[in-house]
């Protein structure tokens, strides 16, 4: 079992450590995270909630807020545009500011942000033990800034939670052994969790968009690999263009931008729409026939969901949705994207990697 600093109060069946915490987000992805540890975390503790910025328009930070019922943060220190090192500057001397100010006793990061990198490295300065969630994950590709953000942040934290089996053998293949722990993906909680709201959802979003289930494809795509360079975006549209259902296409603001400076030309049955809110996403990703992504967290909400994933990457930290067939890394090239979408439905796999749905209870328990 973990152990803790702070205060002890008594409970009715037994002793609990009563701590403050300074939680750190700033993307769509730690939204959700935070969304289902930080109910559970206020029961006992004190929380004080960083809002980065680094998502900052409403499509991509506010609305999720509402939806999941987050509390308002107590800091935004809007650091939002800008190159990942003037972005991560901005966001370390404004994050060091906060945990100056307060007095914390540990501070927890989430994923693999800029986010996540500035609170563990102003927390590991400041020598304020630092939990990361979502430890141990390696797509083993060092040009994803990702990547980076999650090596160092596993090698600067004092507790790891590890979503899965993998994650912590990776861990220990590194030399990380002391106070890891396997709860689970605090990302399957979130599903649970607001599970019983899709179906009505869904309903009124397809009719909206003029689909039906499994009568169209889901796509997403905003990792700067793909959509900084215009011929692989343009071997994607080739793809997407040359699919025969419809292609329902969430567009988050970058890539729309992007869109825009290559005038990619787009055949009718791809609606490009507005980023939508998390239960809106999970409805359309329920519903999907497939769903095509570069997003990490969007190939593990299809798996959880029965839905095949067409991965636009070489590579993905989420190995077990590949290895039970529920994921094809197609890469960027159309034909290979059209061959994976054509590939048939996998068995259902034996297991769930990804817990029980108790990470969240579990992170806590462990202080």
């Amino acid at each position: 079992m973990f152990s803790g600093a702070g205060d002890s109060i008594g409970s009715g069946v037994g002793w609990i450590r009563h701590m403050r915490f300074v939680s750190i987000v700033g993307a769509r992805p730690q939204f959700i995270k935070v969304a289902v540890v930080s109910r559970l975390l206020r029961e006992h503790h004190e929380e004080c909630l960083v809002h980065t910025g680094q998502h900052y328009d409403y499509g991509m930070s506010d609305r999720f807020f509402e939806e999941l019922m987050i509390p308002a943060p107590d800091y935004h220190l809007d650091c939002g545009s800008g190159t990942h090192g003037a972005q991560t500057a901005r966001m370390l001397t404004a994050i060091e500011q906060v945990l100056l100010r307060e007095r914390c006793d540990w501070v927890i990061v989430y994923g693999d942000t800029n986010s996540t990198l500035a609170g563990a490295l102003a927390a590991a300065k400041l020598h304020l033990p630092v939990a990361h969630v979502e430890a141990g994950l390696r797509s083993f590709n060092r040009t994803m800034p990702e990547e980076i953000n999650r090596v160092v942040t596993d090698h600067l934290s004092s507790r790891l939670f590890c979503p899965t089996e993998t994650a912590r053998m990776q861990l220990q293949r590194e030399g990380i052994t002391h106070d890891v722990a396997v709860v689970g993906d605090v990302m399957y909680d979130a599903l649970l969790l607001f599970s019983p709201q899709l179906e009505q959802r869904s309903s009124l979003l397809l009719r909206s968009l003029g689909v039906t289930p499994q009568g169209y494809i889901l796509a997403t795509v905003h990792r700067a690999s793909n959509t900084d360079d215009p011929a692989i975006m343009s071997a994607i549209a080739t793809a997407l263009n040359a699919l025969e259902m419809p292609v329902i296409f969430p567009v988050h603001p970058r890539t729309r931008a992007c869109l825009e400076r290559y005038q990619l030309k787009w055949e009718k049955h791809v609606q490009i729409i507005d980023p939508v809110g998390y239960l809106d996403m999970l409805a359309l990703e329920r519903s999907a026939f497939r769903v095509l992504t570069d997003s990490g967290g969007v190939q593990k909400e299809a798996y959880l969901q029965g839905v095949p994933c067409v991965t636009l990457r070489e590579e993905t930290e989420w190995v077990e949705t590949v290895q039970t067939g529920w994921n094809i890394l197609a890469g960027t090239h159309w034909q290979a994207i059209l061959d994976a979408v054509a590939a048939p439905k996998p068995q259902p796999p034996e297991y769930n990697p990804f817990g029980e749905g108790d990470a969240a209870q579990r992170i806590v328990q462990s202080w």
